[in-house]
């Protein structure tokens, strides 16, 4: 028997089992769901670090849904209190494709998770081969906070290089913590990115903030006004928004770099 009544603590595996018309399975959710909208309907019964324990006992899941270490408190209390719980941590675009594979088995419908799987796949190769088109290709500097500065996560990174650049911290996507990406205002401005790319968790990027720090106006993000943001749930979410709506915001900022006949200093 396929598990019928699921929790999931992330967004990404609610909107990976609606993609899989497998909805209806879902009998809770993070409260910091946007995606897809009808399953804002749903009990919420977390935040990210944590849970209402009363709320999911009362939902009687036969599997509860889980992401990553940081959830490893809430997930060690739902196991003592005896649910069933699957963990996933896909920090690379090859682990959600697997991610996707994977939730699919566990509701019984592979052949449905594998394609979903393909066409995602194929929207990604689009957006390369349209992308190796570019005469040129912008360094990239992804920014996953502000205070202190964290570059972006591997998924982040590869979508980058997918869409047309070139990420300029690279060496620090396969840091899996936050505090492990943390970089020196310095270093960014030594990296000279041609473009910024902001998705500050959750709170909007200030444009103004970024413009304003000391020896940035050097940078030729800077200079030419190539400072933009892309929503959290979009890139920050490891699951199909980010191999969809995120790559896609990527794409069309770097094209719009990329093509551009001759990047022009805004006047400040």
């Amino acid at each position: 028997m396929y598990p019928k009544r699921i929790v999931c603590l992330t967004e990404e595996t609610t909107e990976t089992l609606y993609l899989l018309e497998e909805g209806e399975r879902v009998v809770g959710i993070s409260g910091y769901t946007v995606r897809p909208p009808e399953a804002r309907q749903k009990p919420k019964v977390s935040s990210f670090l944590h849970a209402r324990y009363e709320k999911i006992e009362a939902l009687e899941p036969d599997l509860i849904l889980a992401f990553s270490d940081l959830q490893a408190e809430i997930t060690n209390e739902l196991v003592r209190r005896g649910y069933p719980v699957f963990t996933f941590n896909q920090r690379s675009v090859p682990e959600i494709f697997q991610m996707i594979r994977i939730l699919g088995a566990i509701v019984g419908v592979s052949a449905r998770a594998e394609a979903l799987a393909d066409g995602l796949q194929a929207g990604l190769d689009v957006i390369k081969r349209n992308a190796a088109g570019f005469a040129r290709r912008p360094r990239v500097y992804f920014e996953e906070w502000d205070n202190p500065l964290i570059s972006g996560i591997q998924w982040v990174e590869e979508l980058i290089e997918i869409a047309g650049g070139d990420p300029v911290f690279s060496e620090l996507r396969r840091a899996r913590l936050g505090k492990d990406r943390i970089v020196s205002s310095e270093a960014v401005i030594a990296a000279q990115p041609d473009v910024i790319i902001g998705s500050w968790c959750g709170k909007p990027v200030r444009k103004e903030r970024i413009t304003a720090r000391p020896g940035w106006e050097s940078i030729p993000a800077v200079r030419t006004g190539h400072i933009y943001e892309v929503k959290s749930t979009y890139i920050l979410q490891p699951g199909p928004a980010a191999l969809t709506d995120g790559i896609n915001a990527l794409h069309r900022i770097i094209a719009g770099w990329a093509t551009a006949e001759t990047p022009v200093a805004v006047e400040r």
